[in-house]
């Protein structure tokens, strides 16, 4: 079969159309003999022969698509979550909330004067006091008699002992002699003692009643009465003016220790008050004085001139002063 022939176009086509770049022709097909449609394929090859034939795979297995979620699961899935999300943003403004109060609190408490809150406090309750008793005397009543409206018999009492007991304290604070000073010591001393063991001093004294019992210097007499008295023969049970018992007595531990920390305490308390006592007198300074009344007259200059030669005398001790 003869090849087909190429259509020829006119040159006023070729020279309207654009230029465009040359591109590679593409090949045409060969035409093909007759005689060659004809012909049996060839023998396949050697090679050919060797490739084993496709074996027939397995089909695939698709797996089933699983269940979608439905619409009212996720809606409600939805609402929970938003629902603790809210109870967690409520939970942190109260915190925050909480939290601002605190430090507002804090910073106030900071900022204000204990003393002066007392002062004020004291002021007002003493301002408050009179004015009430100015009123009611205004009034032609009697202002102690309706205070003592708001208090029983036994309160009434107890307020009044405490009142002079303090008012004694406070006359009792100025020095009179050294046994007074002593005697305050000891009271001192005893209330920080406490409360007496009772429970320990009811078994001493019955572990003492069953050794003299058994010693035979005491008998025990049974009254009519069902009462059990203790009778001392030889006078060496029951202590006298002339009696030494007590030196033999030995106390435990714990009260060797709680007489070595109050002698302790009261050593301390005798340092602190002759520091703070030499250091209000300037003796624990340099000594600029030769005698008593040239050291009053320093310390009189230094209450009225120290402000204005306080960088004088620091140069004079750094050694920087020309």
């Amino acid at each position: 079969m003869p090849p087909a022939k190429k259509r020829k176009t006119g040159k006023s086509v070729s020279r309207l159309a654009p230029r465009k770049e040359a591109s590679p022709k593409p090949e045409e097909p060969q035409p093909i003999a007759d005689d060659k449609i004809n012909e049996e394929p060839p023998p396949p090859t050697e090679a050919s022969s060797s490739v084993p034939a496709p074996t027939p795979t397995e089909p695939e297995i698709v797996p089933e698509p699983e269940p979608a979620i439905s619409i009212v699961d996720a809606s409600a899935k939805t609402q929970e979550r938003m629902a603790r999300f809210r109870a967690l943003q409520a939970r942190a403004k109260t915190s925050s909330d909480q939290n601002l109060k605190e430090a507002t609190r804090e910073s106030r408490r900071l900022q204000a004067d204990p003393s002066q809150l007392t002062a004020l406090t004291r002021k007002h309750a003493i301002a408050s006091h009179k004015l009430l008793k100015a009123d009611i005397e205004d009034s032609g009543g009697d202002f102690e008699r309706k205070r003592a409206w708001d208090w029983t018999v036994d309160e009434s009492e107890r307020w009044d002992k405490r009142m002079r007991k303090k008012e004694g304290h406070r006359d009792d604070t100025a020095f009179r002699d050294y046994g007074h000073e002593s005697e305050k010591a000891y009271k001192r001393q005893l209330r920080g003692m406490g409360a007496p063991d009772l429970d320990k001093y009811t078994r001493d004294k019955m572990l003492a009643i069953e050794k003299a019992a058994a010693a035979g210097t005491l008998e025990i007499v049974e009254t009519e009465d069902g009462e059990m008295i203790a009778v001392d023969k030889d006078g060496t049970f029951f202590s006298t003016a002339d009696s030494t018992t007590f030196a033999q007595h030995k106390p435990d531990k714990a009260a060797i220790d709680r007489l070595v920390a109050n002698l302790h305490k009261a050593e301390e308390v005798a340092l602190k008050k002759r520091k703070d006592r030499m250091a209000a007198n300037g003796d624990d300074a340099d000594v600029t004085y030769i005698n008593e009344k040239n050291k009053q007259f320093n310390q009189k200059l230094a209450r009225f001139y120290n402000k204005y030669t306080a960088e004088i005398r620091e140069s004079f001790e750094r050694g920087t002063m020309i």
